[in-house]
């Protein structure tokens, strides 16, 4: 509010005991005329008897302001609907507003005028009478109903509002206490909530709606909501107001008696701490036998925090960071086992076959105890789960003697997380190849990363791009974390990754990586494996021992069968494992065992099988039907490959989620199968004749790859000659246009899918005979394997009936397990 010559009060409620002396207009009683000139108002509602300044800019209401004087000084006063309309429309405009008075008019430089007005009643637009030069409106007058009698509800009302004002007084609000005390006078619930609404300073939206509510007791409960709404939020804002100003005293109280600590200390003679703390960074600098360069980093930073205050934000920055200088192995190696013959003796204790990754290690071995500068491989362990990685690269570290560090990349999307935040960030930290060196207290760790296969990228960075630097034995002796800002030497550490698959895999990555593919077991293997490792443990884990509990081979074998379907071990120890408890439970009740396991009494322990291996080979030669080989990430598996013929135009559909590789071999395989139509003596013309569908069971889960293929063409082509296939022959291989038989990958695999099934015979591409050398003994004994180059070839052994020769091409070929039950 502005003073002027003679001070106007902010509410002139009529009817007091004690008027403010008012000019010659304000006593005077005044008839409202039917049409007023309207001055749109942008951002406040003008109450009956407020009395406040009003800056016009406008044109069209400086003249309406001026046709208003030059009359009875009476003007509308109606608000815009949104502030930001500079010319608003008789839409933009509130139907409701208040008659006022102009009481002070004052030219202003820029143009502007300002006016003092006060409002005398309420009044509703009937209609715009006028839209030019200004808005001139027929007005209604709204009359308020009259209360007869105050009840008890409109005096407990009455004094709530004038608590709650007294109480926001209290809190801070900025409320004039003269307002209060006309507060305190009035008795009129109306007038009351106009007085309060008007000092509030409420939003338009909300001063509106109750200039709008003509019940003077409704107006009065709505203002007294908003009231108490406001004085919840002054209480909070005094709450944090006092919370702030007790931390400022806390602390200024923490500095003074510091520095009175400081000062007795002096006086006794007593050391500084800081002093101290600076001295004691020193030694740890002489202690950790940096690099020259890092060296002369870390006193360049002591140098920094002995000039700093020592409760400063940046001193606690540079104090963690010379810690984390002071603690790293620069110069601390672990000694190694050169010792080859213990180092296999260990790998052998630990892990069944798996002969591949022991040599490995021993030849890495053996160049160490010839060469001790030799740079530590980079190994990349690639195989289902459960086969053994991630515990391998414990036992390798336990044979070489050093410490071992594990971390999982799985997820990982953040550079940051592989190469550190920069120390400008709060709560900065190195990444986790540095955290991980100092966790393991060594330079020469063995440091598995492990899941390289699941790293993600975003806009935060690329950490696989980041991880070149550190699997680059050409790179990595100067390894830069950006926390650290100094090359820290990382040549001497055993990196071992592990990965599901290699496709996900960026290509720069993978090349700088000794890959060594890790394969699923056999069910030998698997025999082996749980008599050796997995039941000893269970029985340790439960609380038993061999006393307590046996299994006989049979068991073993029949769970590793009709209870897991896998390439690792992890769901056979985890059925090992639940017979286990089960027994724990029956000696725990009473019974005395020792308990044998076999074949009779696994059901009793693990319910019915959860697999049927004789179920997923064919029970007998079928139509259109063809078993294929799959290779997944947990291993290899069957697939049966379905197709029907019938009447219509040559449309081929395919289903099952076939990806678009698999796709693409469908087509090839009804080309080669219309381009052979008559020698396998189908009518050339049934393509135009016929419609096909292919489907490949299993249609929730997605499939694809190049491998497919023949099984795709036999399915087709024993479709239309009627042709059954061989019930015991699964296939792989890729086909082309021509009928050529491509190589494929994952043969091991898919081996031990077929051996599972019960499937006896395996075609496959001639280019993969090379791939049997590595076929485990066992699988060879019971699996005949019928190398093909082209598709004739694929469709002589696979179909009951030879459409191309008239001899059975199988007649005499037996597997070695065959020729010995012969």
């Amino acid at each position: 509010m502005e003073k002027n010559e003679r001070e106007t009060p902010l509410i002139w409620i009529p009817g007091r005991d004690r008027e403010p002396e008012a000019p010659a207009h304000e006593e005077q009683e005044f008839t409202i005329p039917r049409e007023l000139p309207l001055l749109p108002t942008r951002d406040v509602v003008v109450f009956p008897f407020m009395i406040l300044p009003l800056f016009v800019g406008r044109e069209a209401s400086i003249k309406a302001v001026d046709e208003a004087l030059s009359r009875d000084r009476l003007i509308f006063l109606a608000t815009q609907k949104k502030a930001e309309i500079e010319e608003p429309t008789p839409k933009d405009i509130h139907q409701v507003g208040t008659v006022g008075m102009i009481m002070r008019m004052l030219k202003l430089p820029d143009g502007r005028i300002k006016i003092l007005v006060q409002g005398l009643a309420k009044g509703k637009i009937e209609e715009f009478t006028q839209t030019q030069p200004f808005y001139r409106i027929r007005v209604s007058v709204l009359e308020e109903p009259g209360i007869k009698e105050t009840t008890l509800e409109t005096e407990a009302l009455i004094r709530s509002v004038r608590e709650g004002l007294e109480k926001a007084v209290s809190l801070g609000k900025a409320i004039t206490p003269d307002l209060v005390v006309v507060a305190n006078n009035l008795e009129d619930p109306g007038k009351l909530a106009d007085l309060v609404a008007s000092n509030l300073g409420l939003k338009v939206e909300d001063a509106q709606q109750i200039l709008e509510t003509l019940d003077p007791v409704e107006r009065l409960k709505k203002v007294a909501q908003i009231l108490y709404r406001e004085i919840e939020l002054l209480a909070v804002q005094q709450k944090i107001q006092t919370e702030a100003k007790e931390e400022m005293g806390r602390l200024q109280r923490e500095y003074f008696l510091r520095e009175q600590l400081k000062a007795i200390q002096k006086e006794l003679g007593e050391g500084d701490e800081r002093e101290e703390e600076i001295k004691e960074f020193e030694e740890k600098i002489k202690k950790a036998r940096m690099p020259k360069d890092v060296e002369k980093e870390a006193r360049r930073q002591l140098k920094r925090l002995a000039k700093m205050h020592p409760d400063s934000a940046e001193a606690t920055v540079v104090r963690t960071y010379l810690e984390w200088l002071t603690e790293l192995p620069w110069k601390k190696s672990t000694r190694d086992n050169l010792e080859v013959k213990t180092a296999k003796k260990i790998l052998d204790e630990d892990h069944y076959d798996l002969e591949k990754v022991k040599d490995r290690i021993l030849e890495y071995l053996s160049v160490l105890k010839l060469k001790r500068t030799a740079k530590g491989p980079i190994l990349c362990f690639v195989g289902p789960p459960g086969v053994g990685k991630t515990s391998l690269g414990r036992s390798i570290a336990r044979a070489l003697g050093r410490k071992f560090v594990r971390i999982s990349l799985g997820g990982v999307r953040d550079e940051a997380e592989i190469r550190g935040h920069r120390r400008t960030y709060i709560g900065a930290l190195p990444g986790k190849i540095i955290q991980g060196i100092k966790q393991a207290g060594s330079n020469n760790p063995v440091f598995m990363l492990d899941e390289v296969d699941k790293l993600g990228t975003d806009f935060r960075g690329d950490p696989s791009s980041a991880l070149l630097e550190v699997l680059d034995p050409e790179q990595n002796h100067a390894f830069v974390d950006h926390y650290l800002g100094v090359p820290f030497d990382l040549s001497k550490v055993m990196f071992i990754c592990t990965a599901n698959i290699m496709d996900t895999i960026p290509s720069p990555l993978l090349d700088r990586m000794e890959v060594i593919e890790i394969p699923g077991y056999t069910e030998e293997d698997k025999v082996a494996i749980a008599k050796r490792y997995l039941i000893p443990r269970q029985r340790e884990a439960n609380g038993l021992n061999g006393e307590n509990i046996s299994f006989s081979d049979g068991a073993i074998r029949k769970i590793i069968r009709l209870y897991t379907r896998e390439a690792g071990l992890r769901n056979l120890e985890r059925e090992i494992g639940s017979i286990c408890r089960k027994v724990a439970r029956r000696i725990a009740e009473g019974e005395k065992g020792p308990f044998k396991i076999t074949v009779k009494t696994v059901e009793k322990y693990l319910g019915s099988p959860r697999f049927h291996p004789e179920t997923e080979a064919l029970k007998k030669d079928e139509v259109g039907v063809a078993i294929g080989l799959a290779w997944t990430p947990t291993g290899g598996d069957i697939i049966h490959v379905e197709a029907t013929v019938m009447p219509g135009k040559g449309k081929l559909t395919l289903t099952g989620q076939l990806g678009d590789v698999m796709k693409e071999s469908a087509m090839a395989a009804v080309d080669y199968t219309r381009t052979r139509a008559q020698q396998l003596g189908i009518p050339s013309d049934f393509y135009y004749k016929h419609d096909f569908h292919i489907h490949v069971p299993a249609g929730a889960i997605p499939k694809d790859g190049p491998s497919a293929g023949i099984t795709l063409a036999i399915a087709l082509i024993s479709a239309l000659t009627k042709i059954p296939t061989r019930k015991d022959v699964a296939m792989t291989g890729e086909i082309t246009l021509t009928g050529r038989v491509l190589p494929i990958g994952g043969l091991r695999e898919k081996a031990l899918a077929a051996k599972r099934a019960g499937i006896r015979r395996v075609i496959i591409p001639q280019k993969n005979l090379s791939d049997l050398a590595d076929m485990p003994q066992e699988v060879k004994k019971s699996v005949t394997f019928l190398p093909v180059e082209h598709m004739d070839q694929v469709v002589e052994w696979a179909l009951k009936e030879n459409p191309l020769k008239e001899k059975d091409p199988l007649e005499g070929v037996l597997a070695e397990g065959e020729k010995e039950e012969k």
